[in-house]
């Protein structure tokens, strides 16, 4: 099986695993945000970890809104385009694909850098850490990326390492319905797959902006889970951008990508 079908699984049927584990791994209420595990910039990588990452990805940065950023992604020159996923010995690699809606808020924020320089900013659900590395490229005063995968983690580091970035800290536990972080801007990308998942997002950056004032931009390009659930009444656009063909044919249809900026009303239930 090609990787373009196994794509195919990720973006249907496996993105229900996916969202079942975010559902499941939440935090305690009692602890705060900073003293999270978390990955600091001086963490190592597993040795075998990272031969397997390096070996198996490959460095680019054409066919995506963002050439100024290297990643480390699956491409078609790559074994596992054609090997079948269960060779893959991790899970499910959903780092390793620059998703339609990361991209257009990398892009945003290199566009305009204002956006983050000198605040603080969380990358929800963030895979390649490609919208992370933007917001420190544009000067953000501090940056956390969060994602459930470690090997998403481990790949972030490699990342930074391509752009000659510090590693940013990475937290890989889920964050979702825990307690509200007091960021000035939260960040998320291709996040509304499923319903259930989507009402806990609603219902947390509602929580984030009520209480801390945080700003929140998401990056989604028009899949139907988002335009059919009750937050997209909440949104408004701020900007949209084509997306590039070789990203357009991996997408199925897809052909452009929008960002937005989440505005709850004040009359919704916080409780």
């Amino acid at each position: 099986m090609a990787f373009r079908g196994w794509k195919w699984l990720l973006l249907l049927g496996r993105q229900n695993t996916l969202a079942k584990v975010w559902r499941s791994r939440r935090g305690g209420p009692s602890l705060c945000w900073q003293r999270r595990c978390h990955w600091s910039s001086g963490k190592a990588l597993a040795p075998e970890v990272r031969a397997f990452l390096e070996e198996n990805t490959e460095v680019t940065n054409s066919g995506h809104l963002t050439p100024e950023i290297r990643l480390r992604l699956l491409t078609p020159r790559c074994r596992f385009w054609r090997e079948k996923p269960d060779l893959w010995p991790y899970g499910d690699p959903f780092w390793a694909i620059y998703w339609p809606g990361g991209q257009a808020l990398s892009r945003y924020i290199l566009d305009n850098p204002c956006v983050v320089k000198g605040r603080s900013v969380l990358d929800l659900g963030s895979g390649c850490g490609a919208t992370a590395i933007a917001a420190v490229m544009s000067g953000a005063s501090q940056v956390l990326a969060n994602d459930i995968d470690p090997i998403a983690g481990m790949a972030m580091i490699l990342n930074c390492e391509l752009n000659h970035l510090n590693p940013f800290p990475i937290t890989i536990k889920n964050i979702i319905n825990s307690e509200a972080g007091n960021w000035d801007l939260i960040v998320l990308g291709d996040m509304f797959y499923d319903e259930q998942l989507a009402d806990g997002l609603h219902h947390w950056l509602q929580k984030c902006i009520r209480i801390h004032q945080t700003e929140v931009l998401i990056g989604d390009p028009g899949r139907h889970q988002f335009l059919s659930h009750s937050i997209h009444s909440q949104l408004h656009k701020v900007i949209e951008y084509s997306l590039p063909e070789s990203t357009r044919q991996e997408n199925y249809g897809l052909t452009s990508s929008i960002v937005w900026s989440y505005q709850p009303s004040n009359s919704l239930d916080d409780s």
